[in-house]
C-alpha cells in the first residue's frame, strides 16, 4: 500500500529503498517479501510454492527451517530489484538482517549488471548508486542439509528447455519439471513430456503497477537471477539437490558497451552469473546445492538443430514474450510475429525444417516480409546493435542465412535477398563460420556425463 493519494510519482523524491521483512507460512507454503520507499510506499510480493500430494505432510525440521531461512534472506534481496528500480534512490537500507561483505558485493554486481539494460534505456547511471550495507562481523554459515539426488529442469515453454527435457529424458535421467507460473505453452510442454511438475506462482505487489502508471522508472530486471533463488528455496521444500538450466553460450554475449560497462539483456542467464551464483549458493546458503546450465556448450543454432527433431512439441512451443505477459488478457496465443524473439527463432529453425513446416508453426513467412528487414539487419550486424532480447550471436545468425542459401525454397524471399546483398559479399570464410557455430564450447560447468549426452545430440 502507499500513504496518501497522488496522480504523479516522482522517483527523485524518494530517498531510501528499505528491505523491511520477509516471512514464510509453513502451512500454506507462501513466502512474503516486504519492501518500502521511505515511509510512504509499501510493497509485498507473494511467492506460493504450490502443494502436491507428496508435500501435504511435509515436516519442517530445524535443519529445513534454517535452509529455507537462508534462501529467503537472499531471495528477499535479489527480488528487491523489481521494486528498487522504480525510483533507484541513493540509500539502500536492510532492516531485518545483517549481511556479509561478500553478500553485498554479489548483490551489487547483480543489480548493476542485471539492471544494465534498464539503466541504458532510462539514461541512468547505477555504478556509484547501488551500495548494499554490510557488517564486517558477519560470517557466512551455509546449511549442510542433505537433499535428495534429483534434478529439476525449469521449463519455459520454448525450444531450449524442451531440448534439455528430451535429451535428459531419452538418456533415462530422473528429472522433474519446474516453472514459475503456468502459461499455455508451459502447461502443454509439461503435458507432452509426461513428467512430474513443480509449480510456483509469483505475485508482484500491485503498488508497483500503480507507480509504473504514475511515472516510476520501469524496465528489464534480472528475472533469471530471481528465479535462481526461488529454485534454491524450492529445493528445500520439494527435496532436490540439482537444477539444470537451459541457458546457451550466446547468453553470455552482451548487446553493447556503454561507459565501459557491457550491457547484456541476458546477464543472469550468462556463464559469469552462473559461476557467481553457484559459488554464492555453496558458500552462503547450501553447501550441497548444484546449479548449472545443461545447454551452455551449445549455440542457439545448435539447439535449434536438435529441437527440430522433437516434432511432438512443434505445434505448442513458443518463445515470444507476448505469450508470457504478466497480465493474461494481454497475452498472444503463441507468436506476435513482429518482435526480435519471433524473428530470431524463425531464423534459427528455418535451416532445419521445410518451408511448409515453418509456415505451419508460425503461420507466416517472416523471411518474405518487407516490414521485418530492419530487425533481421540488426540480427546479422549490418545495422544497429544486437537486440535487447534473448537472441543468438551475430555469427550464428549469419550461419543460419548461409545454410538457407543452400535451400532453393527460400532463395526468392525478401530477407534472404537482403542478406545476400548487404552481408554475404563481406564473408570470406563461410565454412569456418558454420563449423564454429556448431562446435561445442569448452567454457561451461558440465560434468563428463552431461557432456557425453550433448555430444551424442550435437551436429557433427
Amino acid at each position: 500500500m502507499f500513504l496518501g493519494i497522488i496522480d504523479v510519482f516522482d522517483p527523485n523524491l524518494i530517498k531510501k529503498f528499505r528491505f523491511t521483512s520477509y516471512e514464510f507460512d509453513e502451512k500454506n507454503f507462501v513466502a512474503k517479501l516486504n519492501y518500502a520507499f521511505d515511509d510512504s510506499y509499501f510493497f509485498t510480493e507473494e511467492i506460493t510454492f504450490n502443494k502436491s500430494n507428496q508435500d501435504e505432510n511435509t515436516i519442517f525440521t530445524e535443519e529445513k527451517r534454517k535452509a529455507i531461512d537462508l534462501c529467503l534472506k537472499n531471495l528477499h534481496l535479489v527480488a528487491g530489484s523489481s521494486y528498487y528500480k522504480a525510483a533507484i534512490p541513493n540509500e539502500i537500507v536492510i532492516e531485518n538482517q545483517k549481511i556479509t561483505k561478500e553478500t553485498a558485493v554479489f548483490m551489487e554486481k547483480l543489480y548493476i549488471n542485471g539492471l544494465g539494460e534498464f539503466a541504458h534505456r532510462n539514461n541512468l547511471d547505477l555504478k556509484e548508486k547501488i551500495k548494499f550495507p554490510f557488517s564486517d562481523n558477519e560470517k557466512p554459515s551455509p546449511s549442510e542439509i542433505k537433499l535428495s539426488n534429483k534434478t529439476v529442469v525449469p521449463v519455459g515453454g520454448g525450444k531450449d528447455s524442451i531440448v534439455t527435457i528430451e535429451t535428459l529424458k531419452q538418456n533415462n535421467e530422473n528429472i522433474i519439471l519446474f516453472s514459475v507460473g503456468n502459461p499455455k505453452a508451459i502447461k502443454q510442454t509439461v503435458e507432452i513430456s509426461g513428467l512430474e511438475h513443480i509449480l510456483v506462482t509469483r505475485k508482484l505487489s500491485p503498488v508497483l503497477f500503480e507507480l509504473n502508471a504514475q511515472g516510476a522508472y520501469n524496465g528489464h530486471v534480472p528475472i533469471s537471477g530471481i528465479i535462481a533463488f526461488i529454485l534454491a528455496t524450492a529445493s528445500v521444500i520439494y527435496d532436490f539437490d540439482s537444477v539444470a538450466m537451459s541457458n546457451e553460450r550466446s547468453a553470455s554475449i552482451g548487446n553493447l558497451i556503454k561507459d565501459g560497462l557491457e550491457i547484456n539483456h541476458q546477464y543472469s542467464k550468462g556463464l559469469e552469473f552462473e559461476r557467481d551464483v553457484s559459488s554464492f549458493f555453496n558458500s552462503h546458503i547450501m553447501k550441497n546445492f548444484n546449479y548449472f546450465s545443461f545447454l551452455r556448450p551449445l549455440s542457439e543454432l545448435g539447439i535449434g538443430s536438435i529441437f527440430s527433431k522433437f516434432e511432438k512439441y512443434h505445434n505448442i512451443f513458443t518463445s515470444c514474450n507476448s505469450a508470457f505477459k504478466i497480465q493474461e488478457d494481454k497475452r498472444v496465443d503463441r507468436w506476435c510475429l513482429n518482435c526480435d524473439k519471433c524473428r530470431f527463432v524463425f531464423l534459427a529453425l528455418a535451416p532445419f525444417l521445410s518451408k511448409e513446416k515453418m509456415l505451419t508453426i508460425f503461420g507466416k513467412n517472416l523471411l518474405d516480409d518487407q516490414t521485418q528487414l530492419i530487425g533481421f539487419e540488426e540480427l546479422i550486424g549490418v545495422s544497429g546493435h544486437k537486440p535487447f532480447e534473448c537472441v543468438g550471436e551475430v555469427e550464428e545468425c549469419i550461419t543460419a542465412f548461409l545454410l538457407l542459401n543452400k535451400k532453393d525454397e527460400w532463395k526468392n524471399d525478401i530477407v534472404i535477398k537482403m542478406f545476400n546483398e548487404k552481408a554475404l559479399p563481406n564473408i570470406k570464410n563461410e565454412e569456418e563460420i558454420i563449423n564454429k557455430t556448431f562446435s561445442l564450447s569448452t567454457d561451461h560447468r558440465l560434468n563428463d556425463k552431461y557432456m557425453r549426452i550433448l555430444n551424442a545430440y550435437s551436429r557433427s
